[in-house]
């Protein structure tokens, strides 16, 4: 389930399921999820009909959806400990559609967008190619032309649901650069963005509050008001 309507709001999940084994970029290592406690081990430790499970879990930091905080480009950057909760969390958001056949964001995708709203989320639908081949092959990407005209408008944190926010053709990171470089997270992997309206919403994407890191997965969600 995505979409968890309450009184007065719907909460709408854009992230991934990180599981046992799965691949989110190709040649990091995939998450080892296991019992460090059985709930049949852990019966002999406490009173008939008790029983818990306590997990064991060997995680590379880009798993999943995940969030780049500075650090992770720059070693004087915040890392996830240091990054103010207001640029993950509450933010006033608004999402650009892009025609999935086109994998470069250029600044024409942006006409008659008001980036004032932060943060700012591209949406090509390149998940729809989430555990294939061609998840990793043409995918869509933002320009440093884009990356650098979005840190001047002051956008707070950026999403995109591909595999890479930039160009990966080639060495260079343009995108991480400039907007890590301007304290602004970048989020990545996304997923289900259809099902968030255009505009007129909030988004959270918090990881967890963890000194000498710079990227970790979160639970990237919307919350759009009645």
């Amino acid at each position: 389930m995505t979409i968890f309507k309450q009184d007065g709001f719907t909460l709408i999940d854009v992230s991934h399921v990180v599981s046992d084994g799965m691949v989110t970029y190709k040649g990091l290592p995939a998450p080892i999820i296991c019992d460090y406690l059985s709930r049949e081990a852990s019966k002999s430790h406490y009173d008939e009909g008790t029983s818990f499970q306590i997990g064991v879990v060997s995680l590379c930091s880009n798993s999943g959806t995940y969030v780049d905080v500075p650090f992770h480009r720059y070693l004087d950057g915040d890392d996830l400990s240091q990054i103010a909760l207001d640029k993950l969390a509450n933010l006033e958001a608004v999402k650009i559609i892009i025609d999935p056949d086109n994998n470069k964001i250029e600044m024409s995708d942006l006409k008659d967008i008001d980036v004032k709203i932060k943060p700012f989320y591209f949406k090509p639908t390149e998940d729809r190619h989430w555990g294939s081949d061609q998840y990793f092959e043409n995918h869509p990407f933002v320009t440093e032309e884009v990356a650098n005209f979005l840190k001047q408008e002051g956008v707070k944190l950026v999403g995109i649901d591909s595999y890479n926010i930039d160009d990966v053709s080639g060495g260079s990171r343009p995108c991480h650069s400039v907007l890590l470089g301007g304290g602004i997270p970048i989020c990545e992997h996304m997923t289900g963005l259809d099902q968030l309206p255009q505009d007129h919403f909030k988004f959270f994407a918090v990881p967890v509050k963890m000194k000498g890191m710079g990227t970790f997965p979160v639970r990237a969600f919307g919350l759009v008001s009645d």
